[in-house]
């Protein structure tokens, strides 16, 4: 059986961002901003999921983010993922592309074995594509990039269909190997009920550190094992856990600095009518010509 990990990421709803939600420091205050399911991951994930489902194979997600970043890892496993792994600490606060490759590669390799490492692309927040080539780099693990589909599997070998410019190329690798799947390559299953009632009530380490503090009559340790015992813990490393070099993470760990982020509305300038015959359409591409706009 295939053993796959399927990067993830909850992304702000950029569909609302503005100068407003910028902290001083050029990191975006995702506090301000709906969290959504980055849809090109969700995309991989359900790539996974088929090479699961045709295969035979054990699907795990892995996504570094906040506490509530445990609300997008229950939907991967309402939508069929086997396991989920939330890598949180602050310390990784404000990590750019490099620092945030660093910490998931490390997680990777804390969770064992494996074939296949699938990512989305790349993520709405950032739209740079670099987390999944950065992290095979660091995994030193032969990748694809813009992935549309899996046509093939034997043994150690896979035959992967990619998009390019004009059509799309086919490519084999050896495992193991990384796949950032490209936008509208697969179309997300939706969530099974019977998953959702059997997950929804799953937490983090980090949920059931709280639920502890807040009431004196839940002690820890028995609240952690028996959310493990109901297959309803979602696994949690944090900095500890890792043994991560702390210089390489978050802010100090990042040289990308974003300098200011604006809200761009496009709007209509002066309108000119051009009469409809021969005279009016050559006197509009004298226009065009003299301003440079054609030729």
């Amino acid at each position: 059986m295939y053993k796959i990990i399927v990067m993830v990421k909850q992304v702000p709803d950029t569909s609302n961002i503005s100068g407003k939600v910028m902290k001083e420091d050029g990191t975006v205050n995702r506090a301000m901003l709906p969290a959504v399911f980055n849809h090109e991951d969700k995309e991989a994930l359900e790539l996974a999921l088929q090479v699961k489902d045709k295969y035979g194979a054990e699907v795990s997600v892995i996504t570094m983010g906040p506490p509530r970043a445990v609300e997008m890892l229950k939907e991967c496993l309402y939508m069929g993922a086997d396991d989920a792994y939330l890598v949180s600490d602050r310390k990784f606060a404000g990590s750019d592309t490099l620092a945030t490759s660093y910490v998931i590669s490390e997680a990777i390799k804390h969770i064992g074995e494996f074939d296949f490492v699938f990512a989305g692309r790349q993520a709405i927040d950032g739209d740079t594509a670099q987390v999944g080539p950065q992290t095979a780099d660091k995994l030193n693990l032969p990748q694809i990039t813009y992935a549309e589909d899996v046509l093939d599997l034997k043994e150690k070998t896979a035959t992967i269909k990619r998009r390019i410019d004009g059509g799309y190329e086919i490519l084999e690798a050896k495992l193991p190997l990384l796949i950032t799947v490209v936008k509208g390559a697969k179309e997300p299953r939706p969530f099974s009920a019977k998953r959702v009632m059997a997950f929804k009530n799953s937490k983090s380490l980090l949920d059931i550190e709280k639920m502890g503090n807040e009431n004196a009559l839940l002690p820890y340790t028995n609240l952690l094992e028996e959310y493990k015992s109901r297959n309803l813990f979602i696994n949690t490393l944090t900095m500890e856990d890792l043994q991560l070099d702390i210089s390489r993470l978050g802010i100090k760990g990042s040289p990308t600095k974003v300098h200011k982020v604006e809200s761009v509305v496009l709007a209509g300038g002066q309108a000119k009518q051009v009469d409809a015959n021969r005279e009016g359409l050559s006197t509009l591409i004298d226009e065009l010509l003299h301003d440079h706009i054609l030729g």
